[in-house]
């Protein structure tokens, strides 16, 4: 999808999260040009005016690049921007005391006060919120509000401000200065917990696929372990007979022959037991999966019951790798699963938001049976199947398995609906 519509879709939360942190912060600084463009320009005029214009232009430009390293540091990305943090601290005071000097020597007026009152007022205060981006520790984070608090006071009385003037500068650039730092202690704060939480359903992912190995490796433990113990200890036997010329050896291989062949059937009704899915106990179990991740998960339609066992299976498939892919992929926020029947045949749709094109179902790139839309494709059509999958459009993803029911196998009566938790999708 193109276009910068695309281009966000195409971002995960944390991503997005991130952006619109970079864009606040970013915006702070735009803005602090703009209001001393609107109110220090034409009051001051000319030269005057256009030196403090440019000194705030700077201003605003080095916030910009600290907002982007600050980020970037507390992401680990690069390492902390040190150097920038005092140079922006250096600039905004240097605009700050150009700002005095101008009211100082600039045109006795109270327009010319204002507005380099106000410019005053705005750099400081902005200044000082975005260091704080910078700042890990709390503590410093408070001393450089209240250092640039108490060096606007002192700096305005020096300069023959009025003691209450001079503590009305300081109690403003310390409430102001404080906001901001406050605003950029809790977006980082957000920002680091979305990217934990976004880890953690990552993690929770990878455990639970760990989780079904184990339990399918156990299972087969369980099946083969005791067989194969009892298979070498009489090959070895046979061996030993065979070696006096015992007529025994024969027995024991025969014996061993047998264990073999019943291994292979407990190992294939193993993998068949692991490989059959039933359809119910996936719809439910991809319900329960997809709403503890934070995805509103709709099940309705028709019930699975009265299906054929082969088609429930291939159905719970379809259901077990299009709902993995959901939390593997993109960014859903809702899914939606109905089962439907339509002219003798039953059709599952599979349908998401927030994802990429991959994002349905399993990659076309995996050609194991069992996983990746070439695997679905090849259980289905087995009994003579289809499956489709592709954007559905806006930000939304559908994946669709069509069955043929048997005609012994179809029901004479429409299959009962159950109501759906809420709507399917809008």
């Amino acid at each position: 999808m193109r276009g910068p519509g695309g281009w966000w879709r195409r971002q995960s939360t944390p991503e997005k999260v991130e952006t619109y942190t970079r864009g606040s912060f970013h915006f702070f600084a735009v803005l602090e040009f703009v209001t001393i463009g609107l109110t220090a320009l034409i009051p001051l005029g000319g030269w005057v005016g256009a030196a403090l214009l440019l000194t705030a232009g700077v201003h605003a430009a080095l916030c910009f690049v600290t907002v982007s390293r600050a980020l970037d540091w507390t992401r680990g990305r690069r390492p902390q921007p040190v150097g920038l943090l005092w140079s922006l601290a250096a600039v905004t005071a240097a605009v700050g005391a150009t700002a005095i000097g101008i009211a100082e020597r600039g045109p006795d007026s109270e327009s010319v006060d204002a507005a380099v009152g106000g410019a005053f007022g705005v750099v400081v205060i902005v200044g000082t919120g975005i260091i704080a981006l910078g700042i890990r520790e709390r503590k410093r984070v408070f001393a450089v509000v209240g250092a640039f608090a108490a060096g606007s006071g002192i700096v305005a009385f020096t300069r023959g401000a009025p003691a209450g003037e001079s503590l009305l500068a300081s109690v403003m650039v310390l409430f102001g200065g404080g906001l901001v730092a406050f605003t950029a202690i809790v977006s980082v704060w957000l920002l680091n917990i979305v990217y934990e939480l976004d880890e953690a359903r990552e993690t929770r992912s990878r455990l639970a696929v760990a989780e079904e190995r184990l339990r399918f490796g156990r299972d087969l433990h369980d099946v083969m372990g005791r067989n194969l113990a009892v298979i070498a200890l009489k090959s070895e036997l046979a061996v030993q007979l065979a070696q006096r010329d015992r007529p025994e050896a024969v027995a024991q291989m025969v014996e061993v022959q047998r264990l073999a062949q019943e291994s292979q059937r407990e190992v294939r009704e193993v993998v068949r037991g692991y490989r059959d899915a039933d359809l119910a106990s996936e719809l439910a179990g991809a319900q329960g999966v997809l709403t503890a991740a934070g995805i509103d998960c709709t099940v309705g339609g028709a019930t699975a019951a009265g299906l054929p066992v082969a088609v429930q299976s291939a159905l719970g498939w379809v259901v077990r790798e299009a709902a993995t892919n959901v939390l593997r992929h993109g960014d859903a926020r809702r899914c939606a699963v109905r089962l439907r029947m339509s002219e003798g045949r039953v059709v599952l749709s599979v349908e998401n938001d927030g994802v990429s094109e991959a994002a349905g179902g399993p990659s076309d790139s995996s050609g194991s049976s069992g996983s990746g839309l070439a695997g679905l494709r090849e259980r289905l059509a087995e009994i003579d199947g289809t499956l489709e999958a592709g954007p559905a459009g806006k930000g939304l993803f559908r994946l669709t398995a069509e069955i043929p029911l048997p005609s012994e196998s179809a029901p004479s009566e429409p299959i009962a609906a159950v109501p759906a938790v809420s709507e399917v999708m809008p």
